[in-house]
């Protein structure tokens, strides 16, 4: 198991990051909260991460904090969530803000995630119930915003897709975002557009 990466962040390409570690690129897929807290390319970065061996693929899931990690592990044991959705989850929403949509029982804030029905909702709030804690701080050092050339508008939605929201949500969430918008800004606007609709 891959538990730490540390090393130079070469690639930025929401969801998905590249970490120079001695020579070795790795690719690593981490929640918007912690996109959002990244340095600047060409700086340090370490990432608490989760490895998911499939037949087809090993992916690793990079976090900026051990609560957010272990928020992760905690929703990749509920039935009928997959790591996809589980950093979906955690791209909509912090790990405490997941922690009291799951003790007050916030259906509808959890089911805003996509590939979250109600059923789902109620699931993870059956099942996660008491299990999650609150008051975890991101450990990523650095946090210079990288600026978004008009053409780079396009990583915004592409973010959004990787996410799981179609093109139509992707393409409404983005409409009214400022011209001059950095893409990780951009993302959490854009977020914070698609939770409220």
């Amino acid at each position: 198991m891959i538990g730490r990466l540390t090393g130079n962040l070469i690639e930025k390409l929401p969801p998905q990051i590249t970490v120079d570690v001695n020579g070795v690129g790795y690719d690593v897929d981490v929640t918007m909260t912690t996109f959002y807290q990244l340095p600047a390319l060409g700086q340090k970065v370490t990432l608490f991460t989760h490895l998911v061996v499939r037949e087809d693929a090993h992916l690793l899931f990079g976090f900026g904090s051990r609560d957010e990690r272990e928020t992760f592990r905690q929703l990749i044991k509920v039935t009928g969530i997959g790591a996809k959705i589980a950093l979906a989850i955690l791209s909509g929403m912090t790990a405490d803000e997941l922690a009291i949509a799951i003790a007050s029982e916030d259906i509808k804030r959890l089911s805003s995630v996509p590939g979250i029905g109600k059923k789902t909702a109620e699931r993870l709030v059956l099942e996660l119930r008491g299990k999650l804690a609150t008051g975890g701080n991101l450990t990523v050092p650095g946090g210079l915003p990288f600026a978004a050339t008009p053409d780079e508008k396009s990583d915004i939605v592409n973010a959004l897709l990787a996410l799981g929201y179609n093109e139509k949500e992707a393409a409404a969430a983005t409409k009214g975002l400022p011209a001059d918008v950095t893409v990780s800004d951009g993302v959490r606007l854009a977020l914070k557009n698609l939770m409220k609709g």
